[in-house]
């Protein structure tokens, strides 16, 4: 398994930061050969478990390596924080939870120098056709923000267990700003549990924003995950579902 790490700086909610970064290299990183980028929200949670906060990691470097995965992942620490702020595309104040909604600035940033650095430091296929976006909960959210707002550069994304419900009528807002023509590919997945413990806005939230997708030229895949929790050791069980809907793997 092969993670190279280094420091960037991020335009974060309350100034500058220096953050890490974690890019995995398929096995076959060698030679001239060139490969899609999947880029990963809460890069502290992607690979390690010693560097996730709660212990468990998405462990996507051995899940790739056991699937030989031919594909480039790249990951940014989110801000510790002000995350909440980072990764939401609009501001809420919801269930004593507070955001001021910075997320066009950091996904301006990504786009616009985080995968240009990308591009330059690895041998990728930085086309949109090769060029996708993944993540869990608010990152999960900021998946669909990135198709929506920009969907000539990111042909697909995961979201899995999207925090549609922080404000309902922000989230359809932004899945209606879709283009028409807008024809990317969404892996969408919510826990059975998780839907069962956190209640009924949470339903009406995913249903309405799931209404809304269908409505769409998107390539929607929805599941229902049986047992499924609103934690990184289930959202990894989920690794190999979302890589093959995006066509990453066979």
């Amino acid at each position: 398994m092969k993670i190279e790490q280094f420091e960037t700086i991020v335009p974060a909610p309350l100034g500058k930061q220096k953050r890490k970064v974690y890019v995995y290299l398929p096995q076959k990183y060698d030679g001239k050969k060139r490969f899609p980028v999947l880029y990963m929200f809460d890069g502290q949670t992607v690979f390690f478990d010693e560097t996730a906060p709660y212990g468990d990691s998405w462990r996507m470097g051995e899940t790739l390596d056991r699937l030989k995965g031919e594909l480039i992942v790249a990951a940014v620490e989110c801000d510790k924080k002000e995350r909440l702020s980072e990764y939401s595309p609009f501001p809420f104040d919801c269930e004593g939870y507070h955001s001021d909604g910075k997320g066009e600035q950091y996904l301006q940033w990504l786009v616009n120098d985080f995968k240009p650095m990308i591009d330059k430091k690895y041998r990728t296929l930085s086309d949109r056709a090769n060029t996708f976006i993944a993540g869990s909960s608010m990152g999960g959210l900021m998946t669909v923000f990135a198709l929506c707002r920009f969907p000539t550069i990111f042909i697909g994304g995961a979201s899995l267990s999207p925090s549609f419900w922080v404000d309902e009528q922000a989230s359809l807002k932004m899945i209606k700003s879709l283009e028409s023509w807008v024809d990317n590919t969404l892996y969408l997945d919510m826990g059975e549990l998780e839907l069962a413990q956190l209640g009924g806005k949470v339903q009406s939230a995913l249903e309405s924003c799931l209404a809304a997708l269908r409505e769409t030229n998107i390539k929607l895949t929805y599941k229902l995950i049986p047992g499924g929790k609103h934690n990184e050791k289930s959202w990894r069980k989920q690794v190999p579902s979302f890589l093959r809907v995006l066509g990453l793997i066979k």
